[in-house]
């Protein structure tokens, strides 16, 4: 079941979540159908791809991806253009509207709306498989961190957070009815436990409205503070994320300064530790410049520290003033990286050009493994009465 769901999966790009921090209150209409050539070519210029950019009008033939000669490694000075494989139709689920219109009557953050993910559709309308799921912000729009990656704003001090926010995010989410929720962050460290009882408190007021429900939680790094990750790990959420982003060697040229590989690796053992029943996950970015052994060592390293499951996807250039892609990873070579994931033991690697991770078909499968464990549980649990 779950080897066609990934092959289904890889070649109709489904479920993707493009992972930048944008919020509902900037609300924009993200493929602007009357946008004139030359409009898109600036606006791309200044601003980077938007959805349009992603959207072929039909689904890419693996044909196309492997006749495509286009640069894929850029030269000085060169913008790479975008391959044929990063381009999809954007497929409307039956909840999508629905969906879409309570975001603006609850004031509610995602990572989907103005991020612009080319298949924003199939994650909220439940897709094939009737598994509507979204991810969450918390805590404001503005970091406190300045990675080169990423094109949230920043500063020192951000607006105090809202008390009420873990209360009203949690009666929003539990009047949806979904079956699995992302909750994920800007980092705070202006906050002395950077936002964690903040997360804690969404978490368990969530769970007390629908105990069914899955709560994924993707969380900062707390500047390696133990007992913040230590407050999520325990609040009962099923899946703990954190993502180290990048290969070790290139850990200071894409993060802030304040983050760094050990400190992630840290966070997702400390999880692991306090919590030994619980999903930990972790998301890589390729394509900045990062060899195959360098990723290799990367994924050992994550492996050796417990981490279960993982992601794989391509790096997209947000703006001109952010890192610049250097390399576009064929589908190809995604999918090499996804055995390798699981032959090194990760219950789940989810590895492909327009994955994120918030990537749905990883939601769909760890939906199942966390179903299964509890049933499991109940069967011990019943055996030994």
């Amino acid at each position: 079941m779950l080897t066609k769901l990934d092959a289904k999966l890889k070649w109709s790009a489904l479920s993707l979540c493009f992972w930048s921090q944008v919020y509902c209150n900037r609300l924009t209409t993200a493929a602007n159908t009357s946008s004139t050539l030359t409009e898109r070519k600036r606006d791309m210029k200044e601003d980077g791809l938007n959805l349009q950019d992603f959207i072929s009008g039909e689904l890419s033939e693996k044909s196309m991806w492997e006749e495509y000669r286009g640069n894929l490694k850029r030269q000085k000075g060169e913008r790479l253009r975008l391959p044929p494989w990063l381009k999809t139709e954007i497929p409307i689920g039956k909840n999508y509207n629905k969906l879409k219109n309570t975001l603006r009557e609850l004031n509610l953050n995602t990572v989907c709306e103005e991020a612009r993910c080319p298949n924003i559709g199939e994650c909220w309308g439940g897709g094939e498989y009737a598994t509507a799921t979204a991810t969450i912000m918390l805590m404001g729009d503005t970091c406190t961190r300045g990675c080169r990656f990423c094109s949230v704003k920043t500063a020192r001090r951000p607006p105090p957070l809202d008390p009420e926010e873990p209360y009203n995010t949690a009666k929003a989410i539990a009047a949806w009815g979904l079956d699995y929720v992302v909750l994920t962050s800007v980092d705070r460290d202006d906050i002395p436990d950077g936002g964690a009882e903040h997360f804690a408190k969404t978490v368990s007021n969530l769970k007390g409205r629908n105990p069914e429900i899955l709560v994924e939680c993707l969380t900062p790094d707390f500047r390696g503070d133990l007992s913040a990750v230590e407050k999520i790990a325990l609040s009962g959420l099923d899946v703990y994320a954190h993502n180290v982003e990048t290969v070790r060697d290139l850990q200071r040229h894409v993060r802030d300064p304040r983050a760094n590989f050990d400190q992630s690796l840290s966070v997702l053992r400390h999880a692991k530790k306090v919590k030994p029943c619980v999903l930990t996950k972790t998301s890589i970015m390729l394509g900045l410049g990062e060899t195959d052994v360098q990723i290799r060592a990367a994924l050992k390293e994550l492996r050796d520290s417990g981490v279960d499951c993982l992601t794989l996807g391509q790096y997209m250039q947000p703006t001109k003033r952010h890192l610049k892609v250097e390399e576009y990873v064929t589908p190809e070579k995604f999918t090499y990286w996804e055995k390798v994931g699981q032959e090194m033991g990760f219950v789940y690697t989810a590895s492909g050009p327009l994955v994120r991770s918030s990537y749905k078909a990883g939601e769909f499968f760890l939906k199942n493994l966390l179903e299964k464990r509890k049933t499991e549980g109940a069967t011990v649990a019943a055996e030994s009465n």
